[in-house]
């Protein structure tokens, strides 16, 4: 049986990040972190296994050598990338192409469709999620003359909520929110809108000109109907199933099992403490299950998001 894949997660700052990923137990840089990628293969963000037979591998270098711990997949790169987002400020209103689009124009990259859970955010706390515009003539117009009040389509949020945003949706986390993000190996963003603030005494880019040739009209919104089961002290809520990945929330009081199924799953632990097959995890804790690595047993109070393709 192979170990699990325990990973050293990545921290980033942002203009508009804040400090409360360190409330995961991690070292931040700065006050001004917005992002933890915890699973990731990304030249951008490149985990390093912590522990174990491969400890110190890069997750990419793991992906070229040992494909039979990802269940032998075809693909030619690992294809999904788990962040925490702590946004201290607003994050810019943008878009992210579909696979077609990007590899067109961005150099062979994927493109990004991307799910967020909402792991805390303020009483009053929205996003942006889609815009009022009919069509793209109108999308056109709207943007081009900075309409923004008119076109952004604001909702409200709770701790707990889960939004799936497919390629060609507009959208922005707002300050105050702290999610967790499972997406596509990508790191393709268009900006749309940055409320014209300045990074380094300039305006950050904008790519207008990608963003109307991506951003879908009219929006529609994408369906998502949780399922929740219980197996075997484990309750499972399932978020989504796509194209590119499957979601899902695992909460175990005291103890409880479950066997994945798929290639490989990603486990990210946002609450609690406690124990898989005896080794200790507690949140912030980041790590993949590999191909048939067989019964995963959990002891302790335990909220986990998994996902896999």
């Amino acid at each position: 049986m192979s170990d699990l894949i325990f990973l050293k997660p990545v921290l980033k700052e942002n203009i508009w990040g804040g400090n409360r990923l360190k409330q995961f137990g991690y070292d931040i840089p700065s006050d001004h972190t917005g992002e933890c990628w915890g699973i990731s293969a990304h030249m951008n963000g490149d985990c390093i296994v912590d522990g174990g037979f491969y400890d110190g591998w890069s997750l990419s270098e793991l992906w070229e050598k040992h494909r039979e711990l990802f269940g032998n997949i075809q693909m030619d790169r690992f294809p999904l990338l788990v962040k925490i987002i702590d946004a201290k400020e607003d994050l810019s209103i943008q878009v992210h192409p579909d696979d077609t689009y990007a590899n067109e124009h961005e150099h062979g990259s994927l493109g990004k469709t991307e799910c967020w859970y909402v792991l805390d955010c303020d009483s009053d706390g929205k996003i942006v999620i889609g815009h009022h515009a009919k069509n793209k003539a109108e999308l056109k117009n709207m943007i081009e003359q900075k309409r923004w009040e008119e076109l952004i389509r604001m909702v409200p949020i709770k701790k707990g909520d889960f939004f799936q945003i497919n390629p060609g949706c507009i959208h922005a986390i707002k300050a105050g929110t702290l999610i967790l993000e499972t997406q596509q190996n990508s790191d393709i963003t268009y900006r749309v809108y940055d409320y014209d603030r300045l990074s380094d005494g300039k305006p950050r880019e904008l790519h207008i000109k990608q963003s109307i040739d991506v951003i879908e009209a009219p929006y529609r919104a994408a369906e998502i109907d949780p399922r929740v089961t219980v197996e075997h002290g484990v309750t499972i809520t399932s978020f989504v199933e796509c194209d590119y990945y499957q979601v899902k929330k695992l909460d175990v009081d005291k103890t409880g099992q479950i066997e994945f199924h798929a290639p490989f799953t990603n486990v990210s632990v946002i609450e609690g403490e406690g124990t898989i097959n005896g080794k200790k995890i507690e949140k912030g804790t980041h790590f993949i299950v590999p191909f048939e690595y067989g019964t995963c047993c959990f002891s302790g109070t335990l909220s986990l998001i998994v996902s896999s393709i």
